[in-house]
């Protein structure tokens, strides 16, 4: 790396070592391997000595059982001068239309708090925060699916659903709806189209991830992630293209994904969107502005803290809480 910049000063490095042992959606298995990646991260910062580093994970790297990883994490990077904080951030408040939430660790190298990106989107059209309202899947799809009268990585014949039936009870399913619970399989599908599965026996009475889960133009996506076969189009009875997924995760009309359709997809699900990875670099920028100006500050608060502090849970509708970003101090 350092003779490919020709031993340029790196002001930034910036990553995400693989999440899919702390994720809350597959196996989240603690031990995966690949949880150990980060080590390697850490091997390029001590490297190359960036000002500022960026590292991006799921939440679930919060949980207790990760503990033990992420205070490595943060100790070999305190080891090395950094001045680290995490935070929890939602897409949605930073213009991206859907609901996502990532840990972010900041660090610098400068002795001063880091700086997060203040919220600029309220979470409901009636917060009375005197912000604007989040977008919603019909604002990506009316703003960044068209780029002069071209539509990219939009192949809706490879979007269609092949298990007939599958295609029976996506029928039925209202824009924005889904099925989780038994009361939601005998509101929508006919007793005919039921699932095979015995209520009562399974686990909290529900599936454990929503099925059929139709998008609502009027509201915020649900997280993108590589698995194209999850999300259905919220009036069509089909998946949704590539380019629909991108549009949701903020990603330009110009932008083009290359690969099998497989792998724009794990592309488009493992990026962070762009508009909040805007935000973020723009904290930075702001930081190495004011830097200077700023007191010093202590190192990071213990684990427990920041476990505590980094959600509040807020109701939505009757099936789970949704995490919010609490309004924390700067500095």
């Amino acid at each position: 790396i350092k003779n490919k910049i020709n031993q340029e000063k790196v002001d930034l490095i910036c990553g995400g070592p693989p999440c899919q042992g702390f994720s809350t959606i597959g196996a989240n298995d603690n031990k995966d391997k690949k949880n150990f990646l980060f080590l390697d991260y850490i091997r390029i910062v001590e490297a190359l000595n960036p000002d500022y580093i960026i590292m991006e994970n799921v939440t679930g790297i919060l949980a207790r059982k990760n503990e033990r990883t992420l205070k490595a994490i943060i100790e070999k990077l305190a080891n090395l001068g950094y001045l680290i904080n995490i935070n929890v951030l939602s897409a949605h408040h930073y213009g991206v239309p859907q609901i996502r939430r990532r840990t972010i660790l900041l660090g610098n190298k400068f002795g001063v708090a880091n700086i997060y990106p203040e919220k600029k989107l309220k979470d409901l059209p009636t917060d009375t925060d005197n912000l604007l309202s989040t977008r919603t899947v019909g604002w990506a799809f009316n703003t960044l699916l068209e780029f002069n009268g071209k539509t990219f990585n939009h192949d809706v014949e490879k979007a269609q659903i092949l298990n007939e039936l599958e295609k029976k009870r996506i029928h039925y399913i209202f824009e924005g709806k889904s099925i989780r619970y038994e009361k939601e399989q005998r509101s929508y599908l006919p007793s005919e189209l039921w699932f095979d599965v015995d209520w009562t026996s399974i686990q909290e009475q529900r599936f454990r991830e929503a099925k059929l889960k139709r998008l609502d133009r009027n509201s915020s996506g649900n997280t993108i992630n590589t698995n194209r076969t999850t999300y259905y189009h919220p009036t069509e009875d089909r998946y949704l293209t590539a380019r629909e997924a991108a549009a949701i995760q903020s990603f330009p009309p110009n932008y083009i994904f290359h690969g099998s359709l497989t792998q724009q997809w794990r592309q488009i699900g493992n990026a962070v969107p762009p508009l909040l990875a805007k935000a973020i670099g723009e904290s930075i920028l702001r930081l190495d502005s004011v830097r200077e100006s700023i007191t010093q500050a202590s190192s990071l608060q213990d684990i427990e803290s920041v476990r505590a502090k980094a959600f509040s849970y807020k109701i939505q509708n009757d099936d789970e809480p949704k995490f919010v970003q609490l309004s924390l101090p700067l500095w």
